[in-house]
């Protein structure tokens, strides 16, 4: 039975210039459903968001979206959703999104998807959860995203174990397979590393 019951997805609230990506974004809205899991998403009704719940809805998944209030309109709530929370703040949404999720992938996107991606990596960095966090990177999309994190850990400001905790494929049945199986690096052994170092 998998431990993943529900899986967060960070996506833009554009379509983007790539027709790719908005047919990739359904089709792992609908993966999901059919693996049996549910999408917890920014619950807007447009671009990838929209595309990633209404794929999810066409194979009878759960989907739960969670938005502000100062966004309904912007990204116009989506009103076919199995939930949607409506909070006061982006810090509001992005807590409710972690603690509703057992796992989290990106999707193309924006400013947001980014702030979405690290904030969560972030805390798993620092133990506040121990939940995979993968990137389902269409088309290569996340190529230089994925150069520049090694360049981080190669330059000494982010340990290999913690920027191996990024899983990357661009297959959704494989990312979920990697995401299943993925174990957290221990917060204790790094700290006394650092403390070491400090010496």
């Amino acid at each position: 039975m998998s431990r993943l019951r529900r899986i967060c997805v960070y996506c833009g609230s554009s379509s983007g210039s790539d027709a790719a990506h908005r047919a990739a974004a359904h089709e792992a809205g609908a993966f999901l459903a059919r693996s049996g899991r549910g999408l917890v998403y920014g619950g807007g009704n447009v671009g990838l968001m929209g595309a990633v719940a209404d794929g999810a809805l066409s194979e009878k998944g759960e989907v739960i979206g969670v938005i502000p209030q100062s966004l309904m309109e912007k990204e116009l709530g989506h009103g076919g959703v199995t939930q949607l929370h409506v909070v006061r703040s982006m810090h509001e949404r992005k807590q409710m999104m972690v603690d509703l999720s057992d796992g989290f992938i990106a999707l193309p996107g924006g400013f947001g998807t980014l702030d979405e991606l690290f904030e969560t990596l972030t805390w798993l960095q620092l133990s506040f959860h121990d939940k995979p966090v993968g990137l389902l990177n269409v088309g290569g999309f996340f190529d230089g995203l994925v150069d520049f994190i090694s360049h981080m850990s190669r330059s000494g400001f982010l340990k290999p174990e913690h920027a191996a905790c990024v899983l990357v494929e661009r297959d959704p049945a494989i990312l979920l397979d990697r995401m299943e199986a993925f174990r957290p690096p221990e917060l204790g052994k790094w700290i006394e590393k650092l403390a070491a170092e400090a010496r």
